[in-house]
């Protein structure tokens, strides 16, 4: 009896199973003594059917042992449910604090100040944070259903009821922080993403910007009409691919505005980096305006050289045929001399409209 009346019920779901363990060798203990409760019924009962002298003490007896027999299964049966009620709680707590303590540590790493150093660092930390982000949609069901399973406890087992809603709302405060957590690093990484994506887009075109400059001042000036031509074809092609970055200075640009916009933590270094931005496109616009007059002029000089020299070069074969003493022995040699001259007359009025 000392065993059914024990208001022991564990510390934990770990003690609750041993008292299980040890009640149900009791319940085998018992079960195996209802045969010796029958027998002595069976006694007691032949006894009184032969008239014993001492009837009215056997049925006394009789009556007290099963009085006594039925108390003892009445309280066993208490026993076993008070047992499996706490087991319930407890197996309810500890559900709860695995629960809290998975929280926990994941709470920890929703809690890092790494948010990445550069482009790839951040979108490895955002594929990280998305795994923990559908680890806890998955947990939300389990919060959900240990919820639920409070209440039915609180509705079961009123005497712990109290202990039952600490649980309760030591699972949803953890639960809530988490999310907070969750919520706040994620905006956190998507800041730390934007600003990354603009300083990579900084940093290539800046560096583009660099080797077109190299690009542009690498070409010498021609030394003939020809050449003058390529450079100036090739540096209408540097134009053309200055012009095919104008959506990616426009987008980059876009892009550091709409983070100061938001009031970005780091706005001064994008407000500087998008200056340093604006300032290298126009200086590359500058350079490549200047190397164009560079190239035009050189165009103009060359084409002039050429013009001189065909000049020159006329003047060289037309002066051989003015001091030619030949002026004719008849009237059709003389005819043909001045149809010469003529000729050459209108070749120098033509060539004097080219020199001036």
């Amino acid at each position: 009896e000392a065993i059914v009346t024990s208001e022991e019920l564990g510390q934990d779901l770990e003690h609750v199973e041993v008292l299980q363990k040890k009640f149900e060798e009791f319940q085998t203990d018992l079960a195996a003594h209802e045969e010796r409760v029958n027998e002595v019924n069976q006694f007691a009962g032949k006894l009184i059917q032969e008239q014993h002298p001492e009837e009215e003490l056997i049925k006394s007896k009789q009556d007290e042992v099963n009085a006594s027999w039925q108390r003892l299964k009445g309280l066993a049966l208490q026993r076993q449910g008070k047992l499996f009620g706490a087991a319930e709680v407890q197996r309810f707590n500890r559900d709860v604090d695995e629960t809290i303590s998975w929280i926990k540590e994941k709470g920890q790493l929703m809690a890092s100040d790494d948010f990445g150093r550069d482009l790839a660092s951040v979108q490895a930390l955002l594929r990280k944070h998305e795994g923990l982000e559908r680890d806890l949609a998955a947990l939300e069901d389990k919060v959900k259903a240990l919820c639920a399973e409070a209440d039915r406890l609180q509705q079961s087992h009123p005497i712990n009821a109290s202990q039952i809603q600490v649980k309760r709302e030591e699972l949803i405060a953890n639960w809530e922080q988490i999310r907070t957590l969750a919520a706040e690093r994620h905006a956190r990484l998507n800041d730390s993403y934007r600003l990354q994506r603009f300083l990579a887009d900084f940093r290539d075109l800046t560096s583009w910007v660099t080797e077109m400059k190299a690009l542009i001042n690498a070409d010498e000036l021609a030394n003939d009409v020809a050449g003058a031509e390529a450079l100036l074809d090739r540096h209408q092609e540097h134009k053309g691919e200055i012009d095919a970055h104008e959506d990616s200075f426009k987008s980059a640009d876009e892009s550091g505005q709409a983070l100061l916009v938001a009031g970005h933590y780091a706005s001064d270094e994008v407000k500087e980096k998008l200056t340093i931005l604006s300032d290298e496109r126009s200086a590359l616009l500058e350079l490549w305006e200047l190397r164009r007059q560079q190239y035009e002029q050189c165009m103009d000089l060359q084409l002039f050289y050429r013009d001189t020299e065909q000049v020159d070069n006329w003047m060289s074969k037309q002066e051989a045929f003015l001091l030619n003493e030949d002026l004719g022995d008849s009237l059709d040699s003389v005819e043909a001399l001045l149809k010469k001259h003529e000729d050459f007359e209108k070749s120098l009025s033509a060539q004097e409209e080219k020199i001036t």
